[in-house]
């Protein structure tokens, strides 16, 4: 069984696709969905309203469980000094307390702890500062610290789980297309973005979910952050 979250566009959608192929059965965690199909279950959530989280109920889960916390946004494109009102707040709601308190969640319906896995999509931007995205960074980053901690946590208690903070690359969205249209003058390094798009250097979110199904058929080697693009078929 697979929970998914953000499932109406993007990584989030293609993962879905990706799971289904495969026979999986999958719930999707969100605001919306496209899906139609018998494997296929739907919980309605924003996911920017915790205590919605909080209120989530689930069925016991005796087998293997998989959350990916894929949802996530990337928030004004400018410098925090040039931001009228800081959406650093809106940010972190979003990207980290969310995938870290429907964790909770889920984790509480799982009968046998070792049947859990857990993957939240990072970003390569959790590692290295890029200017005019610092919620973004910051959110990932802390979302990095937040999946480690559980991990070892939950080790501590002879819990031995899986978990991955998983950077997916550059990838084909919707949100890189708001990246792309942002004024220079608000974001200096555009300009690499919209080459990224002209080179055709992104991964399709087709791509980078099946890069992930890879490494969720690998053994666990305990390494919790991993970056899609050092994985290959």
């Amino acid at each position: 069984m697979f929970i998914v979250t953000g499932v109406s566009k993007g990584l989030g959608k293609a993962i879905v696709h990706a799971l289904l192929k495969q026979g999986e059965n999958v719930i999707g965690i969100g605001r919306s969905h496209q899906f139609n199909h018998s494997k296929f279950s739907f919980i309605a959530c924003d996911l920017s309203d915790i205590e919605s989280i909080k209120k989530i109920k689930l069925p016991v889960f005796k087998g293997q469980l998989t959350l990916i916390n894929n949802a996530g946004i990337i928030g004004d494109i400018k410098r925090l000094s040039d931001q009228k009102s800081l959406d650093l707040l809106e940010v972190l709601r979003v990207n980290t307390i969310a995938p870290t308190e429907l964790t909770n969640v889920v984790y509480r319906s799982i009968e046998a702890k070792h049947n859990f896995r857990l993957v939240n999509i990072s970003s390569g931007a959790a590692n290295a500062v890029i200017p005019s995205w610092g919620a973004y960074c910051a959110s990932k980053a802390a979302l990095n610290m937040l999946t480690e901690a559980f991990f070892i946590e939950e080790k501590e208690k002879g819990n031995h789980i899986v978990a991955y903070a998983v950077s997916p690359g550059v990838i084909d969205t919707e949100m890189q297309g708001k990246i792309r249209s942002t004024n220079p003058t608000d974001f200096s390094a555009v300009n690499k973005f919209i080459h990224l798009k002209e080179k055709a250097e992104l991964f399709s979110p087709k791509e980078a979910a099946e890069r992930l199904l890879i490494l969720l058929k690998r053994p666990f080697n305990q390494e919790v952050k991993v970056d899609l693009r050092n994985i290959n078929g």
